[in-house]
């Protein structure tokens, strides 16, 4: 209600006392609601603009471009620092120690220049020419070539019998796809460009053209379809049944941007990661793309698979565990702390942060974070045995914490999941980390 003068200069004193009072009231809720406002601000910042280290590392930026580009494209119509050691550049990426540098160049070609004084500039250096040939000086360059194409045509024979009835061929290499000038290399060429160096199909075309090869982006994305399709699928579909064979595995899903498939611009498509667990010397993982995030996903995809599951707090990850017998969910402590970090962001004072229960969560947090990393380079039967010596009384203790502080940003019903990797010594503490 808004009053105006007169009727505030009429009011007696309990009117007055009553108004007073309600007003404090509404400028402590509209102080309080633009505090929420500003907090929400500052994490949508953080997560928009801030570095996300919690993040599955095998998706390696690799999202960040629309991912079904290939589909998209094939059915469009038509359409000062300082100056590094030899030895740092190839191939290794640590400088190795002496001794090395034959296991450093090994495989790469090396071409030798020799430099060598004429006999004239000899006789000028040595008017007596009395003098020894000493060792070179060896020292290295490292070159480059751009990439180089070749058209390999090839001649079959034919041969017919005298009678001009009997015609045969010798006997060709199989086309990678028939009728297809595309081969191995190319096709692998372009693979590792658009998925592993994150490259557009037309800026793949662009490149091919300042090399004076006309392959449009059209050509590249129907190669890169039907090679998945031939090839790739079978390999995919073996790698998903070797991966029922590992004990642990672990579980992700990250938005994805598509283009073209029927649906609204800017509709949320999800990619689902599964991998196997971080403990193993070899990984597999595989990708899978779903339009949506229901839970039939891992529940399809997990079917068959007998083991542990490090997942985030995502309860479709949950329910499938009581749906499927001998399928283990354990919690990942990255994505368990994410509302602390949260809380912290929104605070822009670094004194006031470490007054708050956040601040606490996440130091506990840490300290069973950096006690974790040390034991990573131990075998899995060390490992187990040094997390229930050291790792389960600061567990222990975080929990009780969370307990008598009634904090909610990780209940107290997720604590079996979280408390999972304490028991085995293949099984990550989170999905971001080493182990």
């Amino acid at each position: 209600m808004i009053y105006t003068a007169d009727e505030l200069n009429n009011a007696d004193r309990d009117e007055l006392i009553g108004i007073i009072l309600s007003l404090q009231k509404n400028i402590a809720r509209m102080t309080q609601n633009q505090e929420l406002i500003l907090e929400q601000i500052a994490i949508l910042r953080g997560q928009r603009f801030g570095r996300h280290s919690e993040k599955m590392n095998v998706i390696d930026g690799q999202m960040s471009l629309f991912f079904n580009e290939p589909e998209a494209t094939a059915s469009e119509p038509g359409t000062q620092a300082e100056e590094p050691d030899f030895e740092e550049v190839v191939i290794r990426r640590k400088k190795k120690q002496k001794g090395k540098r034959e296991d450093d160049l090994k495989g790469m070609p090396v071409t030798v220049i020799k430099h060598e004084m004429s006999e004239e500039e000899l006789k000028e250096a040595f008017p007596d020419g009395k003098y020894k040939r000493l060792p070179d000086e060896v020292y290295k360059r490292l070159e480059f070539h751009p990439a180089s194409f070749e058209v390999k045509e090839h001649h079959v024979a034919v041969y017919a019998g005298m009678d001009d009835e009997t015609v045969v061929k010798a006997q060709r290499p199989k086309d990678l796809l028939r009728g297809s000038i595309v081969t191995p290399s190319l096709e692998a060429a372009i693979i590792n460009g658009k998925y592993v160096n994150s490259l557009p199909l037309y800026r793949m075309e662009q490149e091919f053209k300042r090399n004076d090869v006309n392959l449009n982006r059209q050509n590249m994305a129907n190669w890169t379809i039907e090679c998945a399709d031939r090839y790739l699928a079978v390999l995919y579909d073996y790698l998903h049944k070797l991966l029922y064979q590992y004990h642990v595995l672990q579980a992700d899903e990250t938005t994805v941007e598509v283009s073209k498939d029927g649906r609204a611009a800017g509709s949320k498509s999800y990619m689902w990661i599964y991998r196997t667990g971080k403990s193993y010397e070899e990984a597999i993982v595989l990708y899978e793309y779903q339009k949506d995030r229901k839970e039939d996903h891992p529940e399809e995809f997990l079917k068959d698979f007998q083991g542990v599951c490090v997942t985030d707090g995502y309860q479709a990850y949950h329910s499938l565990e009581e749906k499927t017998p001998g399928l283990t969910i354990a919690g990942c402590w990255a994505h368990a702390r994410r509302k602390y970090a949260d809380a912290q962001k929104a605070i822009k004072d670094e004194k006031e942060r470490k007054g708050t229960l956040a601040y606490d969560a996440l130091k506990q947090i840490g300290a069973i974070y950096k006690l974790d990393n040390d034991l990573a380079e131990l075998t899995p039967a060390q490992r187990q045995h040094r997390r229930q010596l050291e790792l389960k009384p600061l567990v222990d203790a975080y929990f009780v914490w969370v307990k008598n502080t009634r904090v909610k940003s990780c209940q107290i019903p997720d604590r079996k999941s979280l408390c999972l990797f304490r028991e085995s010594g293949k099984i990550s503490a989170r999905i971001s980390g080493r182990r």
